[in-house]
């Protein structure tokens, strides 16, 4: 455990980000009156999240590799960064979904079928529930981790 301490930290920093990330969207009204800007804008919390892996990469580089760090080294510590955020998509997304912004599903629900997204209410709410946001933000944490850790692990191993 004490080897993967930072890990955990900067597992926790990535968990508490997404969830102010979300604080913010709700209160700039992007989970209701600007709904429809919502899929494009949520795009911008990516930047934050590549940083949050250079940030952690780096401090284990340092803190733990004394400054030397391979790519094989980064990239399983970033695999483990990415298997805890994955654990907890379905504790972040609970959050979200049930204190965060607990109108969000009828919102986006109504908004698919005004805009025409979709035709039927219950295509809609397949969509658009908790288990499938769920599965989404489990695998999504998953398949993003693991590319953002190949990334980052090749930009911050040390050059020989």
């Amino acid at each position: 455990m004490k080897n993967y301490k930072i890990e955990i930290k900067w597992a926790l920093i990535f968990f508490g980000s997404l969830l102010v990330w979300m604080l913010l969207e709700k209160l700039v009204g992007l989970h209701d009156v600007h709904i429809d800007k919502h899929q494009y804008l949520t795009m911008l919390y990516m930047p934050v999240a590549i940083a949050i892996y250079v940030f952690a990469l780096l401090d284990k580089k340092k803190k733990f590799y004394a400054g030397q760090m391979n790519f094989k080294q980064g990239f399983i510590s970033g695999l483990i960064i990415t298997f805890i955020v994955t654990a907890l998509s379905p504790v972040s997304q609970w959050i979200i979904s049930y204190i965060i912004t607990p109108d969000y599903f009828n919102n986006v629900i109504e908004y698919s079928l005004e805009s025409g997204y979709f035709k039927t209410l219950e295509e809609a709410q397949a969509q658009f529930n908790f288990k499938s946001y769920v599965i989404q933000s489990t695998v999504g944490a998953l398949i993003m981790g693991v590319l953002t850790s190949l990334v980052v692990a090749f930009f911050t191993k040390t050059k020989a």
